[in-house]
């Protein structure tokens, strides 16, 4: 059960985004807006205005050999339609319950990966996404807005009810254009898994890492110095 939510977690989270992406209804999002540069850098400047090609975001990933010993790639999983349904959060309920079976966002150029840690005590995701800086922020911010704004609601997967309850973390301040980072923690059959979200938007980039939240603080550098560099 612990392996299995944890997985459903981050669908969840990822699929939303993806709905919030390409939705054409604009959220308040005042108070959750993402941390950005100071006003000397804007925030939605094309400063990084190539995008990248999904084979280069391939390239850019994590593999075995950037996390060190103990980690293990863990194949994509099948796409899964069990219906889903969101209870006691109206702004994620608006979004689309059948989104959340997803697991990457709504945009053309994106690479994913996925590890388990310590025999598959532990996992880590990383996304990686390209599109105009305007896109990617406004994805983040939507989301945001929507997941923060309800503290505890309950999905229900399959007939599975799911407990969740969110909570905003101080974003990663000195990475990147934008940051955002949230503490997930998910509830079924008894047991409970705790999943840190840190998403860092670098011009017409976007980077998500998911996972244990030890491991997200561990790779999230080493992340985004890979996904950024020019060589």
């Amino acid at each position: 059960m612990r392996v299995r939510v944890a997985t459903t977690a981050l669908g969840i989270t990822a699929a939303l985004l993806a709905v919030s992406a390409c939705s054409s209804t604009t959220a308040d999002t005042t108070s959750d807006t993402p941390s950005s540069v100071p006003s000397g850098k804007p925030a939605l400047s094309d400063r990084n205005a190539a995008l990248l090609s999904s084979d280069v975001l391939e390239r850019r990933l994590l593999d075995e050999s950037d996390l060190g010993g103990g980690y293990a790639h863990k194949p994509e999983r099948a796409a899964q339609h069990d219906d889903i349904t969101v209870v006691g959060c109206p702004a994620l309920s608006e979004l689309g319950g059948d989104a959340a079976t997803g697991g990457t966002l709504a945009f053309p150029r994106k690479a994913k990966a996925a590890f388990t840690y310590a025999g598959g005590s532990s996992e880590l995701s990383e996304e990686l996404y390209s599109d105009s800086a305007t896109k990617l922020s406004d994805g983040i911010s939507r989301i945001s807005g929507a997941m923060t704004g309800c503290p505890s609601y309950q999905v229900v997967a399959g007939g599975t009810p799911i407990d969740v309850s969110t909570r905003k973390l101080p974003a990663p301040h000195g990475l990147g254009d934008e940051q955002w980072s949230q503490l997930l923690t998910f509830t079924a059959g008894g047991r409970s898994t705790v999943v840190k979200q840190t998403a860092i938007r670098d011009g017409s980039l976007l980077l998500i890492v998911s996972g244990s939240p030890a491991l997200v603080d561990r790779h999230l550098g080493a992340a985004l110095a890979k996904a950024t560099a020019t060589t």
